[in-house]
């Protein structure tokens, strides 16, 4: 099972596009680049109990059906509380700088869920495999999930999002290589100076960083330290385990699908080929 958002399947009217880049301008206005909550101005976030992590994991070879996961974690020690994976069917097509609404609906579903199932344990903050303010328009799918469900998120990607001046040039790969300890960082700077978020050496041992932009409701400092401290390995654990979980949802989805499909007979030796 692998990720796929790069399947483009059929051209889009332009009226939808255009649509779409509207919502965008009509949400991004609800962005709060701030901290907002107690916990997050305290060093060691103080109060701060339940992180969550989303993911969509796609079928292999099929671009239409995926795995939308939710996962929230107990926060320091990040000890899997809440599990939703649901298997879904992925109409919109991906285009460059809409991935929200190809994706996000499914989330929003599944934050829903929680919310109607268990209140209590109700992510006080949301990592998102993906860009926040870091975006062609400034606003991307940890945005639209931030406004969506009023949740402080946090967007966090693995490759950089070559927009605003922003490319994976010489000057970027030295300033990766200047990287030498965990917790590390560059600022991202768009072509007028303006930071977009921060190239961050999430875990020692890796040699590549992820990309950490605002969500919603907090800050990037903030953003940054919180994802530093979630990190066991390069993606933070929340991301970490919705993708896991997803993925073995999916193979499991899989096997069951086949085990229930009518098997072809077998020949006899004497039959005629």
């Amino acid at each position: 099972m692998a990720k796929s958002r790069s399947e483009t399947g059929p051209p889009l009217e332009q009226d939808t596009l255009r649509g779409w880049e509207r919502d965008q301008g009509q949400l991004k206005a609800n962005v709060i680049e701030e901290d907002t909550q107690e916990w997050q101005s305290s060093p060691s976030f103080v109060g701060l109990e339940r992180v969550g992590g989303v993911d969509l994991s796609y079928v292999k070879g099929d671009d239409r059906s995926a795995c939308a996961s939710l996962v929230v974690l107990s926060y320091p020690d990040l000890q899997v509380l809440y599990e939703d994976c649901r298997m879904v069917g992925v109409s919109a097509p991906y285009v460059a700088g809409f991935l929200a609404f190809r994706e996000a609906p499914f989330l929003v579903e599944a934050v829903q869920r929680l919310e109607e199932r268990a209140p209590g344990l109700v992510p006080q903050v949301l990592f998102v495999d993906g860009n926040g303010i870091l975006h062609h328009r400034g606003f991307g799918i940890a945005c639209h999930l931030g406004v969506l469900t009023g949740l402080p998120c946090i967007g966090v990607a693995k490759n950089l999002l070559q927009v605003d001046g922003l490319s994976n040039d010489d000057l970027h790969k030295e300033q990766i290589q200047a990287l030498q300890a965990g917790g590390d960082t560059f600022p991202l700077l768009s072509a007028s100076g303006t930071i977009l978020g921060m190239a961050l050496r999430s875990y020692a041992k890796s040699t590549k960083p992820v990309y950490v932009s605002v969500g919603h409701k907090m800050s990037l400092p903030s953003a940054v330290r919180l994802v530093h401290s979630c990190c066991r390995y390069r993606v933070p654990e929340p991301i970490r385990q919705a993708d896991i979980r997803s993925r073995e949802y999916i193979r499991k989805h899989l096997e069951a699908t086949s085990a229930v499909l009518p098997q072809p007979e077998r020949m006899s030796e004497d039959t005629e080929q």
